[in-house]
């Protein structure tokens, strides 16, 4: 097929219904319900950019010559890194970054998955032909996916293998000729409307050797028997694209799902039974280090929308001429450049691995992602703080709609550079990302996108290799101990 257009993406999921549930009841079709239909259409016009700018954002198919889309490429130079990475700040501008799960994150996981096939095939050898044709797979179909690393909160002291019920955590229930049985439950898949699921091992959380049944890599269809979407209440209210202009837009859900006995067949599975090559997985095929790529593009993207956004507040109300005014718009821009400096320095310092794949540099992409869950909280808090009262009452599109109230709008919320309507709408896009229940949502995603910030600081922490800068204190100071302070002699 190669690179899908947006209306095979809407006609992909008709025909392939998945079992998702919303309030209690069981959603027909996600391109028409109120809950799920406008996420739908982000994600299709992600696809069609693609045919808009082919030459930026395809390249032609290893197999078949045909175009398929840039993030699935296997970067074999340096220069091929900035490249795919302009392909992907191309649609994480389309949503201002505000869509974490557009399908680059995990196209990059499962290029680098293939690359590293050999890894799987050490646990048993089909799975690494698996993984390589299921990259090959998703490329030449152009899907998206899904992602689920992580099991339900239940006793959090304990792993999945001490619960009071084994079956909390998605478990192999039993292996047959075809594939295994799963039952359980796993969380957090965001992007329910995705065509693949990827269920994999945490990225931070390790197994013990007690979780054997616990411990797979698999893809299926979403729409697979058995496999059960449980969906929160949607951040899109229904309301047009004037009053909540993201909400109404980039809503990509996220859901509990759940394994009723659903067959996973054999060639679908990569890694199986093996608790520490599960635990070693992300690192060993370097998949975290090009998903970290794409999310630190993403990072860029949303971190320009904010400073966009607070720079126009700024401009619209005319309160440019305060010194704490510009302290703040100070603090995001170093917070730009600090994730625009940790991404140019990965790929300068890119080398290829052992799989023969041009990877990023990890230090400044670990840097990054242990650093924007503390940034991004704080740009929302200073959209609010610049905003401040002006978001606590503000008209909607009815308001401005209606002949008797229009006159009353037009004169009391007017601004120092921007008319009523101009000013409304421009404080309705801030407080959407910055008070509604989706820009919270952003918050808390963004808090926890990589996992528990103190696990991945402890991570850092263990793996960062220190002693070289150990060993250069200790070189001073015994230099300075051998240095005997007398004064040097005078020039004759």
């Amino acid at each position: 097929m190669g690179a899908r257009t947006g209306q095979q993406v809407v006609e992909q999921l008709q025909s392939h219904p998945r079992e998702i549930y919303y309030q209690g009841e069981r959603v027909e079709d996600v391109t028409r319900h109120p809950a799920f239909k406008n996420g739908v259409r982000s994600l299709a016009a992600l696809y069609d950019l693609q045919g808009q700018y082919p030459d930026d954002m395809t390249y032609p198919s290893p197999s078949t010559g045909e175009p398929v889309g840039l993030s699935f490429l296997t970067p074999r130079t340096r220069e091929d890194l900035p490249r795919v990475r302009a392909m992907m700040k191309r649609w994480a501008d389309y949503s201002g970054g505000m869509m974490g799960r557009t399908p680059d994150y995990l196209n990059r996981a499962v290029m680098a998955y293939a690359n590293a096939s050999a890894y799987m095939a050490e646990n048993r050898p089909e799975f690494g032909d698996n993984t390589r044709r299921y990259y090959e797979y998703v490329r030449e179909n152009d899907l998206s996916l899904t992602h689920t690393l992580i099991n339900p909160q239940a006793n959090r002291s304990v792993g999945p293998g001490q619960q009071a019920d084994p079956y909390l955590a998605a478990r192999v229930v039993r292996e047959t000729d075809s594939g295994f049985i799963l039952r359980g439950a796993r969380m957090l898949a965001t992007l329910p409307i995705a065509d693949e699921i990827m269920v994999f091992p945490s990225t931070v959380l390790k197994g013990t050797a007690e979780d054997e049944p616990y411990a797979f890599a698999f893809a299926l269809p979403c729409d697979t028997a058995g496999m059960k979407f449980l969906c929160r209440e949607s951040f899109d209210y229904g309301r047009s694209h004037f009053d909540h202009p993201l909400g109404s837009r980039f809503e990509e859900m996220d859901a509990v799902v759940v394994f009723d006995d659903v067959l996973v067949p054999w060639e679908r599975v990569f890694l199986f039974g093996d608790v520490q090559r599960c635990n070693r997985a992300f690192a060993a095929t370097n998949s975290v280090v090009h998903m970290a790529h794409q999310v630190i593009t993403k990072n860029i993207a949303k971190t320009e929308f904010l400073l966009g956004i607070a720079s126009l507040i700024v401009d619209t109300i005319g309160i440019e001429q305060f010194q704490h005014i510009h302290e703040k718009i100070a603090e995001m821009l170093v917070n730009l450049e600090a994730m625009r400096a940790f991404a140019r320095a990965a790929e300068a310092d890119a080398a290829l691995d052992r799989w023969g794949v041009m990877t990023p540099a990890w230090p400044p992409l670990d840097a990054a992602r242990n650093l924007f869950p503390r940034l991004y909280p704080r740009m929302v808090e200073i959209l609010q703080l610049l905003g401040a009262s002006g978001f606590m009452a503000l008209p909607t599109e009815a308001d401005l709609q209606n002949e008797t109230l229009r006159p009353m709008i037009d004169k009391y919320f007017q601004a120092a550079r921007a008319d009523a309507h101009d000013r409304v709408q421009l404080f309705r896009l801030a407080w959407d990302a910055a008070l509604s229940a989706f820009g919270s949502r952003q918050v808390l995603y963004e808090r926890f996108f990589f996992g528990d910030p103190v696990r991945m600081a402890g991570a850092m922490f263990t793996n960062h290799d220190r002693s070289v800068y150990m060993d250069r204190v200790r070189e001073f100071l015994a230099r300075a101990e051998a240095e005997t302070g007398e004064p040097l002699p005078l020039s004759s």
